[in-house]
């Protein structure tokens, strides 16, 4: 993980936007044509519905706009679209140049595969180009994986879903309000978790259970250690959205307990890259991230991937410039 240099801009996030597609498939919905039943979904995944439908990129322009309006930007002033999926609608071209598009933006456009750590990947690297003198950066995070999603599947269908969030972040005055991250991947891991093109998910589910808890508290122990920091500092973790067992798990084995995590898994489910800007827009809707709070992305994901980032929560941006 590289210092961040004293001379780089700093970053502020001043809009953001969630997406959900109306259609919603309930526990009971999936105990109608599986062997399961929502007790037995809810006690092992903390999962009771889950909304589906809509393409990758019809999801991302909803959300988009939504962070476009809060921050009161026009289009033609986002510098870069960032979109972290793993469900893209077409191998070529990369989606966000079809949210690019929609959207009406005269910038670049790409997309970041990192499976359910895509998002904080995203982060990372829209921190990084505001440091090379980027303004105003669109980060979404979206997943469709009801598409490739085997509904007769009990290990998998009762875990997933399809959503998406967005983020506007701008480059500010003052300290670097990204105080250290941590991305990582092991492709040894790979095969526990995993879609061939054209095909359905497969996952070893105890494996990849094993293995999350353990490089989400890694990833997140080491962004504390380079931020100097601890636990106690931490006011809100925004952890990726997989299984509530494996945040209790995290979060106790880090110091934090549940009142400071935003979980939001109960009615979207596992929703990969849409994870974390989720979890994060509902609570900023909800009024718990104050200026100044320390707060901690964590997640993991097919590769095996993980991430973290430690962000000083700011509202304080640059005048925008041309």
């Amino acid at each position: 993980m590289p210092a961040i240099r004293p001379s780089a801009h700093a970053a502020a996030i001043t809009g953001w936007g969630t997406y959900l597609p109306p259609k919603v498939v309930t526990n009971a919905d999936l105990a109608a044509t599986m062997d399961t039943s929502d007790q037995w979904i809810v006690e092992r995944t903390g999962i009771s519905s889950r909304h589906v439908g809509g393409s990758t990129a019809e999801l991302s322009v909803q959300s988009a706009q939504h962070a476009l309006d809060m921050a009161g930007l026009e289009p033609s002033e986002i510098d870069t679209l960032v979109l972290a999926t793993t469900t893209p609608d077409r191998a070529v071209p990369a989606t966000a140049s079809s949210v690019q598009r929609e959207l009406g933006l005269q910038c670049s456009a790409f997309d970041i595969n990192a499976a359910c750590s895509g998002f904080v990947y995203g982060m990372v690297v829209a921190h990084g180009l505001i440091a090379a003198g980027s303004n105003k950066i669109m980060l979404i995070g979206t997943d469709t994986l009801s598409r490739i999603t085997d509904w007769q599947d009990r290990n998998t269908a009762v875990l997933f879903g399809d959503g998406s969030g967005a983020v506007i972040i701008e480059a500010t005055e003052g300290d670097n309000s990204l105080l250290s991250w941590n991305l990582e991947s092991d492709g040894s891991a790979e095969e526990f978790l995993y879609c061939e093109i054209g095909d359905k998910l497969q996952m070893e589910g105890r494996e990849v259970f094993r293995r999350a808890v353990r490089i989400m508290v890694d990833s997140a122990t080491m962004s504390m250690k380079e931020a100097g920091v601890t636990a106690d500092d931490i006011a809100l973790v925004v952890p990726h959205q997989a299984n509530i067992r494996i945040i209790s798990a995290a979060c106790e084995r880090l110091g934090i307990g549940l009142e400071r995590t935003s979980v939001v898994l109960d009615h979207t489910g596992n929703t990969s890259s849409a994870s974390v800007p989720l979890a994060l827009g509902d609570a900023l809707d909800r009024g718990r991230v104050e200026d100044g709070d320390l707060v901690l992305f964590v997640g993991f994901g097919a590769g095996m991937t993980a991430a973290s980032a430690i962000i000083r929560w700011s509202t304080t941006v640059m005048e925008h410039q041309p």
